[in-house]
């Protein structure tokens, strides 16, 4: 991780100490080194909902 955040440094990226200081090597279970991802998506009754309309007029 050193080696990432001086390569960042060292391309002008801003890299704050205090964002460093939290960096752990411990944190990695939920990185996958087979590029395999698992989301667990909640069960939503009463399937997909319709599409909008695109003759409908937006409210944004």
């Amino acid at each position: 991780m050193d080696a990432a955040v001086a390569q960042l440094r060292a391309d002008g990226h801003e890299v704050r100490d205090e964002d460093v200081a939290r960096l752990s090597p411990f944190v990695r279970h939920h990185v996958n080194m087979l590029g395999r991802y698992s989301f667990h998506l909640p069960d939503l009754s009463g399937g997909m909902r319709p599409l909008r309309d695109k003759d409908a007029i937006d409210d944004e």
